[in-house]
């Protein structure tokens, strides 16, 4: 049988962000897809180099505009960790707040994609429709619509009032109640279950081998999530893993879906229980020592390695994005599926290659 090598992107109306595969093709089967990146690197590691300790919150927060705040709460911690600052309880909280507000406009955002790319116009639309007051919440309470800019070494730069916490939580009703509707016509659709239903399929075993992170692990039965180690309020905040086993597409499209009104619940649990006081600490000194950070990103776990040297900047920046650690599985997926199937397959990874390559 012949053998022919199709280029899969970096341009491609399915995809968000550039991401390059050589598809080795017999037939309408894909037998082998070689990756290639790098087409949006920018060198944001080295920059922490040249950029003061404090300032490179706000490079953290650009290395992707979708996980922004948690890019930047991760950095906080690995500083935090290194010069030993005791983050003030509500800061926590809020902290808390604004990851798990920041998970859900990165689901929903993702599942109007995946609507898209199946051709699910209406669904899209809706999807983003929602996304779009979830940005409305961060902008009142933040500032920012995408870069939150909230974050800082000691705690945060600003507070949600009661009267606005009040105004949030009924905004999260209503929010809760719209994805409902999207999200049962989206596991229930008859045409989304012929692309999904046994698609892609990535066994317990196999998801671990890989290095598998976030959804992409936990729809092939593994119980991983990085809020269970308890940082920032996640010690006082009960959590349960979205787990599904059947480790297709459609199971980590279901992964997803049940983490959107996980994150409400979590949302809900931290306003009731957010306590009242300071909301940052003041920081002196320059970090020495070194820190590996780990938190739980909407993609899955993302690693943080810092190294101070007693200077104004930093020695050494390192990031292991969950994007990359799900490469390899998709590189696994990808074989022996339909050519007409790879857009999907992509998709249900929930690639961030701004992300991946910094």
């Amino acid at each position: 049988m012949a053998t022919t090598i199709i280029p899969f992107g970096p341009q491609h109306p399915v995809l968000p962000e550039p991401v390059h595969l050589d598809l080795v093709v017999e037939d309408e089967k894909v037998v082998e897809a070689r990756p290639s990146i790098g087409f949006i690197h920018r060198g944001l590691e080295r920059l922490a180099e040249k950029k003061e300790y404090q300032e490179f919150v706000y490079v953290a927060e650009r290395i992707c505009g979708i996980c922004s705040f948690i890019h930047g709460q991760t950095y906080c911690q690995a500083i935090e960790e290194i010069m030993k600052i005791p983050v003030p309880p509500r800061a926590q909280y809020l902290r808390t707040i604004w990851g798990e507000l920041s998970r859900l406009h990165s689901h929903l955002l993702w599942l109007g994609l995946m609507a898209d790319g199946m051709g699910f116009e209406s669904l899209f639309m809706h999807a983003w429709r929602i996304r779009e007051k979830v940005l409305n919440i961060i902008e009142a309470t933040t500032g920012g619509r995408v870069i939150f800019g909230s974050c800082k070494i000691g705690g945060v730069r600003r507070d949600i009032d009661p009267d606005t916490m009040k105004t949030l939580l009924a905004q999260i009703d209503d929010i809760n109640k719209d994805m409902h509707e999207i999200v049962n016509v989206f596991l229930s659709d008859r045409s989304v279950k012929a692309r999904l239903v046994g698609v892609g399929t990535l066994t317990k075993d196999e998801a671990y081998d890989l290095g598998c992170v976030g959804p992409m692990l936990r729809a092939s039965g593994v119980s991983q999530d990085m809020r269970s180690l308890g940082y920032a309020a996640f010690n006082e905040i009960k959590v349960e893993p979205i787990v599904r086993t059947a480790g297709d597409s459609y199971a980590r499209c279901e992964v997803r879906c049940g983490e959107l009104f996980q994150s409400v619940n979590i949302i809900r649990q931290a306003a009731a229980k957010i306590p009242p006081g300071e909301i940052a600490v003041k920081v002196t000194g320059k970090p020495t020592g070194e820190s590996i950070t780990r938190t739980e990103q909407p993609r899955g776990e993302v690693v943080y390695y810092v190294k101070a040297n007693g200077a104004m900047n930093l020695q050494r920046f390192r990031v292991r994005t969950p994007t990359f650690a799900n490469l390899p599985a998709l590189l696994k997926v990808l074989q022996g599926c339909d050519l007409a199937d790879v857009p999907m397959l992509v998709l249900t990874i929930d690639p961030c290659i701004s992300c991946t390559e910094r």
